[in-house]
This record gives structure tokens, sequence and C-alpha cells, in this order.
């Protein structure tokens, strides 16, 4: 087939993005197929229209690649593209709305609440520790711990840097304490758990796309019904968010509390394809290459 692959793009993600469009791009190539590469800019909707693809590989990861607003843009062209639909993408870039779509099915989350980054100058929005993050942003951009002990100040200082002064408005949520734990999801099979060390703070951007920051323990040691859960649970947010392809749901787990302290943080429909991704990484514990995954996402396209 001719594929076109749309990476890079303007948000938070860009060089990951890149890495990741490179990767499948390359895959694509070995396989076979006609690749046309794009470093999407704002005249996408004619370079697509030029290149006239069988199908789009979205490799795109942040707005307005993983969104719905590119997904909307292929729709209108009537082009066939891998990954999540609109509607579906809508709802998981926005962390508000993901709670709203997944608690009433079972699904353990965070509670939390919109605030105004205003607002954090006067006072904290939850007892400390919380956690601050941007609504739609994803790779962990913008995330915040506040504590006690951080030097953020109390209440937050004006002029310390951190994401109120990128973002109007942030989700504030309680800080789960405890392990960092995540499951892919390939098709309609949840694939593995992978457990996330990184070597110093949390698992934030820097530590997941740098080498040699993070191990990742696959499959996790973590007790069989901890395990069973986060297959469970990845599947279901899988399944009732609507998404295609792969997805990739994040959790932590307080393994003080046994299965009343695992939360599943977000769900990922457009997760990296870099040498050290995690989808990659647990299609091939189960014995399926890269090549290989990149053809299962393409012929999942719609």
């Amino acid at each position: 087939m001719k594929v076109a692959v749309l990476m890079g793009g303007w948000s938070a993600e860009r060089e990951v993005s890149l890495v990741s469009g490179a990767g499948c791009a390359d895959a694509l190539e070995r396989l076979g197929h006609e690749v046309v590469r794009i470093d999407m800019e704002r005249d996408v909707a004619l370079r697509l229209a030029e290149a006239k693809p069988d199908v789009v590989f979205n490799a795109l990861h942040g707005t307005p690649g993983e969104d719905g607003s590119v997904q909307g843009m292929l729709d209108l062209m009537g082009l066939k593209y891998t990954h999540s639909g609109m509607a579906t993408s809508v709802v998981a870039i926005d962390k508000v709305l993901t709670k709203q779509a997944l608690i009433p099915h079972g699904i353990r989350m965070p509670g939390g609440h919109i605030v105004k980054s205003e607002s954090l100058y006067l006072s904290d929005p939850l007892p400390r520790p919380y956690v601050l993050k941007p609504v739609n942003e994803g790779s962990s951009v913008g995330v915040a711990i506040v504590t006690a002990e951080g030097n953020y100040g109390n209440p937050i200082g004006r002029d310390v840097v951190g994401p109120w002064q990128e973002f109007d408005e942030l989700l504030a949520e309680p800080f789960i304490r405890g392990r960092e734990l995540t499951t892919a999801v390939l098709g309609d099979k949840a694939l593995a758990v992978t457990e996330l060390k990184p070597k110093s703070g949390f698992y934030d951007y820097d530590s997941k796309y740098t080498d040699g920051m993070t191990e990742h323990v696959c499959p996790a040691n973590i007790p069989a019904e901890i395990a069973a859960a986060c297959l469970e649970m990845a599947l279901k947010a899988h399944r009732v968010l609507g998404c295609r392809g792969t997805s990739r749901s994040d959790f932590r787990w307080d393994d003080e509390r046994g299965i009343e302290g695992l939360y599943l943080l977000e769900v990922n429909t457009q997760p990296g394809m870099t040498p050290l991704s995690l989808v990659p990484e647990q299609a091939k514990y189960l014995g399926q290459g890269y090549d290989a995954l990149v053809e299962t996402i393409l012929r999942d396209a719609q």
C-alpha cells in the first residue's frame, strides 16, 4: 500500500513523534509498502491531497495529532488512518472527560478537580501531597508533584517555575504513593504489565525518553491479582473509550493497600513507537517484533 506517515507537528512532544514516525516509516518500507514521510505543518491537508495515500499512519503525539483535530480532518478528506478516531481522541486526551467516561464503568481513577492556576498562589487546592497536571497533554508534560517538603513554596510562589506558568487551568489530583505500572492493548488484547522504575524523581518526560533514566521491568514483578487487574482495566478502558489499533493505560499502585490501591491514571491513544517505548517492548515480550507490530496497527486502520 501507499502509506503516508504523519509525524512531528508542533506539540510539546514533537521530537518524540519524529523518532516514532521514522521508526514506523522504516518498518513500513521493510515490509514493502510505499511510504511518504510528512513532518506535519499547517499545509498538511494539501500535502496529503497531493500524496493520495491508501492509508495514513498517524505517528503524532499530543495536540493536534492526538486530540481529534487531525482525525476530524482525515475523516473529512475520506482517508483511512491508524489508531483511534475523532470522538475517542477528543475524550481520551482530556483527563476530566476520561474520568467521566470510565469511572461509571467501575474503573478506579484518582479524584480531583480543575483549578485556576492563579488560585495556587493563594492556597493549596488539596491537602499535600498532590499532583498538578495539564488537562490535555501527554507524556507527563507539565506535571508537578507538590509536597510539604518541596521547594515550590507554601502557597506556591508566583515566580516558581511550574505548569502554573504555562497553563491557565490545571487538574489537581491526590498523590498516590507506590509503583508505576503500564499496560498496552493491541487490537482487542491486553499485552502485558511493565513496571517503570525511574532512576530519580518520577516518570516524567525526561525519564520516559532519555536512555538509561528508567528501568523497565517486563513482566512486572507484582502479585498475579494486580497484574490481572491491570490487564482487565486497560482492556476495559480501551473498549469503553472506543480505541482502535493500540492504546496504553498508565497506573499507580499503592502496594500497601493491595487491589484497592490500584488506580488508572490515563489512557494514551497514540503511544510512542520509539526504541524506548513500552508498546513495542510488550509486543516483543509476547513474541511480536517491531515490524510485525507496525503491520498489525496498519491493518487495523479505518
